[in-house]
Formats: structure tokens, C-alpha cells, sequence
């Protein structure tokens, strides 16, 4: 039976809470008597969850944390027929706009608690790193450390930071990705916002912020030579969607060839690289109809850039067995359904022997 691997899975963090036996006495005092679960307010959106249009009924409706990851087994692994399903997390602690030494306390916390409660208990899962970037250093040895377990496929980082991921303040972190056979992903989350920050509506926030983001960070990635420094390096894009992917190659080619010049160490056309080196996960794929994504990809040749996700348990999550990707030519889907991610994660190929 052919494989499928969901590059877009979020384990359920009930309460701050669940991370103390993770954290060293000095840091549980912070969530026991000053900031406990507000921490986790602190990156809220400031919009009513969305009500019509829900399609989905994954989301946990009691208070039973030992169901969730029963829940997931029996929505996703065995009603998706998933093989191996990547953790990103709900609590996006490498966002956290507090104090910088608390938030890396709290990530590391977050990675043991992810692999002690979700990974080891279940082989078809697969982990992230979840690292404050504020700091590189310690970001990079945070890496090393996780990187020993052989569930960890990934470094996870936040769309939105406080600079361009291309900055060489950054260089560590995807050093220590390339060493240990990371992927480096990078989410949206509360804390992204569009160009204007954060509109008026929800379904504003939805639409661009995302993909705005995302294109920005990528361009950084691009142009300040960080391919070009780093050619093992692998990074993927969730949940933003794919129609933007042609525009930016073809843009991004025509600005490169009138103006090299200002980046002479970017090495090959951008689109080149994009090939390459990044990936971008299939959910929300209602942006473009499957005929419609069939010739993008014929057009840009782009069929070992995207890979598949279903964004679990969100309302908008996208399922394997209808929507778009079924009706693609089989070749296709199967590049997106689990080749691409197998040759792109060195800690997936494993998956394919």
C-alpha cells in the first residue's frame, strides 16, 4: 500500500501546566504564582473563532487529555490512513513575546513533554524542535540535544520573528539543522500578521497573512544566500496555501536576472533553488481547482515542491480521500502524497526502504 505522510499535524496542549514535571523548580514557579496559563493569551488572536463553514469535528470536546492522542490515532493514522503524521504543536511557545530566557525554558519543556506524551507512545509519529530564535547559540545546542531522539524530523520555527530569517544572526540554527538531518518548518500562528497588521475581520487575517509572510521570509531565505551557504539545507512552508507559489518563482526570476548584481552570491535562479530546497504543504488547497494546480505545477515544474498535509484537527483541515488531490494524475499525487517528503526529510527515508 502506497505511503502518505501529513506534514501538518497539531498535538493538543490542554495547559501550561502539563509542563511542569519538564521544567527545572526555578521556571515552574513562573507558571505555578506569576503568569500560569496567560501565557497562552498572550498569542491569541484577537478574533471570535470562525462558526459557519466548519467541516470538521476532530477538535477535542471534553476535558479527557488521555483521549487526545487516541483521538488522533482514530481520526487520522487510521481513518486517513496516514503513515507517518509530523507534530507542529497547538502552544506555539517559539513565538512567545516574553522574556527570552522563560520562552526557552518553556520550548525545551514543550520538546520533552512532546516526545514523552506523544512520540514514544506512538511510532507513526514524527517531532519537531521547537526552539527559541531569539538566541541562535542556544537554539542550536536545543537542536543537538532534541536531535538524539530518532522521532525528531524537524526544526519548527514561527512564520513571524522579530527579523528576516535570511539575517546571518541566524546562521547557527540552520547550521544545526544541516548536522543533525533536520528540515527547518516554519507555521503562522496568532502572532503573524498581514503587511497592515491585524485587519478588521478574521476572514481578512485568513486570506493574506499567511501567505504574505511566508513569501517574505522565503525571499529573505533566497536573497541574502542562504541556499547558497547551506545546499543540504531543506526548509518547508505550512499552511499558507499554494496558488502564490508560480507568481513568486516567475517575479522573483525576472527581478533576479535585472538586478543580480546586488546579490552576486545567490548562485542560480531563485526558482532553481525553490526546486531544490523548499517545500510547501498542500493545506488549505481550495485556492486553486485540481485542474487549475495540475498545469501551475506543468508550468513551473514543481512537482517535487509540494507535500502533503490536513492541518489536524483544525475546522478547515483537508483529508486524503476527497478534494483536490484525488483528482490529480496519479504520478502527481503520489509525488505529493509521501515521495517528496521522504526524499526532502533525511529522517523519513527510512519510510521508503
Amino acid at each position: 500500500m502506497a505511503l502518505l505522510i501529513d506534514t501538518d499535524v497539531h498535538e493538543p496542549l490542554r495547559t501550561v501546566r502539563d509542563l511542569l514535571p519538564y521544567l527545572d523548580p526555578h521556571w515552574q514557579v513562573h507558571v505555578t504564582e506569576e503568569r500560569g496559563d496567560n501565557v497562552l493569551s498572550k498569542i491569541q488572536l484577537p478574533y471570535s473563532p470562525p462558526g459557519s463553514g466548519e467541516r470538521r469535528e476532530w477538535r477535542a470536546t471534553d476535558d479527557d487529555r488521555e483521549k487526545d492522542l487516541e483521538r488522533l490515532r482514530s481520526n487520522l493514522l487510521e481513518g486517513e490512513g496516514v503513515t507517518a503524521a509530523i507534530l507542529n504543536g497547538f502552544f506555539h511557545v517559539s513565538a512567545l513575546p516574553v522574556d527570552y530566557e522563560f520562552a526557552t525554558a518553556l520550548a525545551a519543556a514543550y520538546n520533552d513533554w512532546q516526545i514523552h506524551v506523544w512520540l514514544e507512545r506512538e511510532p507513526r509519529l514524527r517531532g519537531s524542535v521547537h526552539v527559541i530564535a531569539h538566541n541562535p547559540e542556544v537554539a542550536a545546542r536545543e537542536i543537538d540535544r532534541v536531535a538524539e531522539h530518532p522521532q525528531i524530523v524537524q526544526v519548527f520555527l514561527p512564520l513571524v520573528n522579530d527579523r528576516q530569517y535570511g539575517d546571518p544572526h541566524y546562521h547557527p540554527i540552520f547550521e544545526a539543522a544541516v548536522r543533525n538531518d533536520l528540515v527547518v518548518t516554519f507555521h503562522h500562528g496568532s502572532h503573524t500578521r498581514t503587511v497592515l497588521g491585524y485587519p478588521r475581520h478574521f476572514i481578512e487575517w485568513h486570506t493574506v497573512a499567511a501567505p504574505q509572510a511566508a513569501q517574505n521570509q522565503l525571499l529573505s531565505l533566497i536573497c541574502n544566500g542562504v541556499f547558497d551557504r547551506y545546499p543540504d539545507l531543506k526548509v518547508v512552508f505550512l499552511e499558507t496555501g499554494v496558488a502564490w507559489v508560480p507568481w513568486f518563482m516567475w517575479r522573483l526570476d525576472q527581478q533576479y536576472r535585472e538586478m543580480r548584481r546586488e546579490v552576486p552570491w545567490v548562485s542560480r535562479l531563485p526558482s532553481e533553488i525553490m526546486r531544490d530546497s523548499v517545500r510547501v504543504a498542500t493545506q488549505p488547497m481550495g485556492d486553486v481547482k485540481p485542474q487549475h494546480f495540475e498545469k501551475l505545477v506543468e508550468m513551473t515544474d514543481t512537482e517535487r515542491v509540494y507535500v502533503f498535509a490536513t492541518d489536524y484537527p483544525h475546522y478547515d483541515a483537508d483529508t486524503s480521500g476527497a478534494g483536490p488531490l484525488v483528482s490529480l494524475p496519479e504520478q502527481l499525487s503520489q509525488r505529493i502524497r509521501y515521495q517528496n517528503a521522504v526524499e526532502s526529510f533525511p529522517r523519513l527515508r527510512d519510510l521508503s526502504e
